[in-house]
């Protein structure tokens, strides 16, 4: 292992620096970082052969079968034991039938040949456990650490079941993954719910109602939440005990990969929403406390505890945690198909208080101090450069509300390597100013700082709403906007009140301003297209384990009567245009007007594209003036006071806007428009 100081060396901070001086006196700690790193990458390139085989840790652990002759062999680190054995259906659950022998580096094995007749010695889909004793003698039993399925047996006490899962028919993916999305347009889903049914809805049953849906939208991918393996329910996935098991409650492995591969077929990117930040502390069905220790995956002690999320915290500075979480990712990539990542809870990951009680708004000492978690920042950093060199086609996105600089910033530049960042502070503001201000009251220099307020250099995934907002506690936008009116007055049969009114024309314009300005990719929670009612709770003890709130009214925009669809439109024609015009990806971006008076906002994005939002509840303007760069004719490409999207069609869909070539709002040319108030238009311009 070369010294520490060649490995600071090979960091590059030059870059860093240039783009953000306020980075300068932190150096020696992004250094320091990167030289953890290198060590790292030593190791496994040393000691393992390298990084393709090191994150094949399932190949190696939990079961295998050899495809020639038909040998299972059952491996597991339980380093804290002394004994151990497998048991299962297929042995009845002998715990001397079948010893297995220690390997090293507190390894074991066992190895289970065809029977004579010739048939598998462990029958597909049937139950197994590893049974061990600690030193003191103690026999515990445990699920597979990387066992691929999992059910769960809700009749009786509960029981949880870890299953040996080795179909006699592999499933053969059809379809090639689709090249890399150069703008993110992400339909965040989670199959239970898609349904308007209230149950559990299945894979299949998302691939063939939901994934059309998608389609039809013209979302380029989908964020699939709650796939690994949980238990309870309405933790929303975000407790997870089997991290290679898919969860059964939605169906098979198998319709898992058959769902990815259909969307791949429709050229949408797949990625999961996955759960390293944490860990279930359950025993009997998760990790926790594997090998009888208190510290096998996780650091031991209150370090290895997140008392708010009542749940264990890895120890990412251990090799054999390194390679289990690493291979988790190329896991779920090798063997289903998806195409990266959106990290849940990074915020918790960069810092030891886990973002509690911090306010992040002292100086960049909040984000380098001694409160930074080096083991867990150079965990990212790993598992992003490692994923990206050997699956260049993937992406990963990082849940992090703090803000902290170099997230976004690729490792070779010492940064952390996540190619975007959520935009956390937007739909914040969206749900504050609903409950707490009145129309004449929002400012459009905040909302503007707000939707404009990200790193140089990290690009950012701006959304209204994602499930955080829509769980139970909040509400959806839409019900914000029109409350109990969703319910009496959503009918094209019935009049538009100004509360409807109201409601349809300002959700419109928030995502649109949203999806325009507040970063460069976007995403919608699955139902806030059309603008779902109400909230989201899943079934649990508090609610008579009801359904009511754990599905997606698919049926509201089915209803042709109802004024949904006319919200889904919208969102269809918000895709539309970014597909045809990219602007996602076009360095363009001036915001010529915040009129607090007026409440209107023009700005440039994109190539020729003028934006303009009338956030007035009352006055319209005629002959308005807004400044633009750009000389030349404009014509409307869309506007969301037309008749298809509920509006009222103000502004005569032919008009043409030409300019004038004096300086207006330090810009060199002004068009005149008529503004509609509560609407929005997008300009482009003929040169």
């Amino acid at each position: 292992m070369p010294p520490a100081h060649q490995a600071t060396k090979a960091a590059n901070t030059d870059q860093l620096i240039q783009d953000d001086p306020y980075l300068k006196p932190y150096t020696g700690v992004i250094e320091h970082r990167y030289a953890q790193f290198s060590r790292w990458m030593d190791t496994i390139n040393k000691d393992e052969g390298g990084i393709d085989k090191f994150t094949r840790g399932w190949e190696r652990l939990g079961f295998n079968v050899d495809a020639k002759t038909g040998e299972i062999t059952y491996r597991e680190w339980a380093p804290g034991v002394t004994s151990t054995a497998l048991i299962g259906e297929f042995n009845s659950w002998n715990r001397e039938s079948h010893p297995m022998k220690k390997l090293d580096f507190g390894v074991w094995e066992v190895k289970l040949p065809k029977k004579a007749d010739g048939s598998p010695a462990i029958p597909h889909d049937s139950k197994v456990k590893i049974s061990m004793t600690k030193p003191n003698g103690e026999r515990i039993e445990r699920i597979p650490a990387m066992i691929k399925r999992a059910t769960q047996d809700l009749s009786v006490s509960p029981v949880y079941d870890g299953i040996f899962w080795n179909p006699p028919k592999k499933y053969v993916f059809k379809n090639k993954p689709p090249a890399r999305p150069k703008e993110l347009r992400i339909y965040e889903s989670h199959v239970g719910i898609s349904s308007p049914e209230p149950k559990v809805a299945t894979y299949k049953e998302f691939r063939t109602q939901t994934l059309p849906r998608i389609a039809y939208l013209g979302y380029n991918t989908i964020q699939l939440m709650a796939v690994m393996e949980h238990p309870y329910y309405a933790s929303f996935g975000y407790q997870v005990t089997n991290y290679f098991a898919p969860s059964s409650r939605c169906g098979t492995p198998e319709d898992l990969m058959e769902l990815i591969d259909a969307a791949h077929g429709m050229g949408i990117t797949v990625l999961l929403d996955v759960v390293h930040s944490h860990s279930s502390k359950n025993v009997a069905d998760g990790i926790n406390e594997f090998d009888g220790t208190d510290h096998c995956f996780f650091h031991e002690g209150g370090r290895g505890r997140h008392e708010l999320w009542d749940s264990r915290l890895f120890n990412y500075g251990h090799h054999e945690v390194l390679r289990f979480l690493l291979s988790n990712l190329r896991y779920w990539i090798v063997e289903f198909g998806f195409d990266g990542f959106r990290f849940d809870g990074v915020t918790s990951m960069l810092y030891t208080h886990h973002g509690l009680g911090a306010g992040f708004g002292g100086g960049y000492d909040d984000y380098f101090g001694s409160q930074a978690d080096t083991e867990s920042i150079v965990y990212m950093m790993l598992a992003n450069e490692i994923m990206h060199k050997l699956h260049p086609h993937i992406v990963t996105i990082a849940e992090d509300v703090s803000g902290m600089p170099t997230l976004c910033r690729p490792v070779s530049e010492s940064g952390i390597g996540f190619d975007y960042r959520l935009a956390m502070a937007i739909p914040d503001m969206w749900i504050k100013l609903l409950k707490e201000k009145t129309d004449e009251q929002w400012e459009m220099g905040h909302l503007v700082h707000t939707l404009t307020n990200r790193r140089y250099k990290e690009p950012t995934i701006a959304y209204c709403e994602s499930h955080d907002q829509a769980l139970v506690g909040d509400k959806t936008i839409a019900f914000w906007l029109m409350d109990k009116e969703m319910y009496t007055n959503m009918s094209d049969l019935t009049e538009l009140t100004p509360v409807v009114d109201r409601g349809l024309s300002l959700h419109k314009m928030i995502r649109l301003i949203t999806f325009a300005l507040g970063g460069e990719g976007y995403l919608n929670f699955m139902g806030n297209e059309f603008g779902h009612p109400e909230w989201l709770d899943f079934p649990r003890a508090g609610n008579n384990s009801s359904f009511h709130y754990a599905r997606r009214q698919y049926n509201l925009i089915d209803d042709k009567l109802l004024r949904y669809k006319y919200l889904n439109e919208f969102d269809k024609a918000m895709n539309t245009l970014e597909s045809t015009t990219h602007f996602f990806t076009s360095p363009h971006q001036y915001v010529s007007l915040k009129h607090e008076g007026d409440k209107v906002i023009a700005f440039e994005r994109g190539d020729g594209l003028l934006w303009i939002f009338n956030f007035n509840p009352t006055q319209s303007f005629v002959d308005y003036r807004i400044g633009t760069e750009w000389a030349g004719t404009y014509e409307i490409v869309l506007d969301s006071d037309w008749k298809e999207f509920c509006g009222h069609a103000r502004v005569d869909r032919k008009t043409k806007f030409f300019s004038t070539a004096q300086p207006w709002n330090d810009r060199k040319n002004y068009i005149q428009v008529y503004l509609p108030s509560r609407s929005a238009l997008v300009l482009q311009v003929k040169k």
